[in-house]
């Protein structure tokens, strides 16, 4: 089965700024299981930040991206098995995990968090990474 690739780009349009050439995607489906690039405060049509300087604003645009791009692989929210969750700063924790939580309720994934130093915009907060797997009408 030939994977399934979401939303292709190439950094040197999402990047402009840096001195990249990467052909990247938003999202893959292999076997079943539904990979998405980490997800920030950004508009996946425009490229655009949102929520400069609000960890929270942040935080809804990641999981309502999240949502866009599992609902385009044939998944959804339910089936998110994995979150990994990188802050800048470990005081946004509880901000950040109480928005996601909203989005995640009832669904119970493995999660991990992680502080770094920084992330690839200094305008970046919180970048959320997801694993799902494929809906049963996703593998229909």
């Amino acid at each position: 089965m030939k994977h399934q690739r979401i939303r292709t780009f190439n950094t040197k349009d999402t990047y402009p700024e840096q001195n990249l050439d990467n052909d990247l995607c938003q999202a893959v489906v292999a076997n079943g299981v539904v990979y998405l690039r980490g997800q920030i405060g950004q508009d996946l049509e425009t490229r655009e930040s949102v929520g400069i300087g609000d960890v929270e604003a942040q935080t809804e645009r990641a999981m309502a991206n999240i949502d866009m791009l599992l609902k385009e692989a044939g998944s959804s929210l339910e089936d998110i098995v994995k979150v990994t969750v990188y802050l800048v700063d470990p005081r946004y924790r509880e901000t950040v995990y109480r928005t996601m939580g909203r989005w995640l309720k009832g669904v119970f994934p493995v999660s991990t968090g992680i502080v770094v130093q920084a992330l690839a915009r200094p305008e970046w907060l919180v970048e959320i990474d997801a694993t799902a797997v494929l809906s049963a009408e996703g593998q229909a």
